[in-house]
């Protein structure tokens, strides 16, 4: 898998490209080994390399010369040039979601694609390979709204009235549901 991974990053991430990795670097007792980390990250392309920080990263991941790591990333792009957030868990809301911001995840692998302004980027929903923010956000396009309550893609303001026996619950879909596979990355073209 290692050797897919690669080479689908260097046949799209080019010379002057930032490579986002959104979490989940390695897994598995090679997480712990800095000599195979040292190995694959030296094969990394693009001009720089940044890691946003999932459950799997351990300190030997922490310890490589990314060009930047953070739990968490405001990042323009898109046809916008929305100020978009990257962390490894998807989230409900987040800093100009209701000014068309995207939100790129992964952590869920390919349990779940997202919705219409939560998109998972994980390399798992994306044939293995890493993909640019125009790929992000014509998916994000086709993916269902949040549930109203959840939805942040209008400035409504959504009210709500409960009774103490009454709740609710939003659902996903079965369509929305998918089976787990490993990592993810994400490509911001220079």
């Amino acid at each position: 898998m290692d050797q897919v991974l690669l080479t689908n990053l260097c046949d799209r991430v080019g010379p002057k490209d930032d490579l986002w990795i959104v979490g989940d670097f390695a897994f598995g007792p090679r997480a712990k080994d800095p000599h195979y980390l040292d190995e694959i990250f030296g094969q990394l392309p693009g001009a720089r390399r940044h890691l946003v920080v999932g459950n799997h990263d351990l300190r030997p991941t922490l310890d490589l010369p990314w060009d930047s790591v953070g739990l968490l990333v405001e990042l323009r792009d898109g046809s916008m040039n929305q100020l978009n957030t990257l962390c490894h868990y998807p989230m409900i809301t987040w800093n100009h979601a209701r000014r068309s911001a995207l939100q790129l995840f992964g952590h869920v692998h390919n349990n779940w694609l997202g919705s219409r302004n939560s998109v998972n980027v994980g390399v798992d929903v994306w044939d293995f390979a890493p993909v640019h923010f125009e790929e992000v956000e014509n998916r994000s396009k086709t993916l269902a709204p949040n549930p109203p309550a959840l939805d942040t893609s209008s400035a409504r303001a959504v009210r709500f009235r409960c009774s103490p026996m009454a709740t609710t619950q939003p659902t996903l879909p079965a369509s929305l549901c998918r089976r787990r596979q490993p990592s993810r990355a994400w490509v911001s073209r220079a």
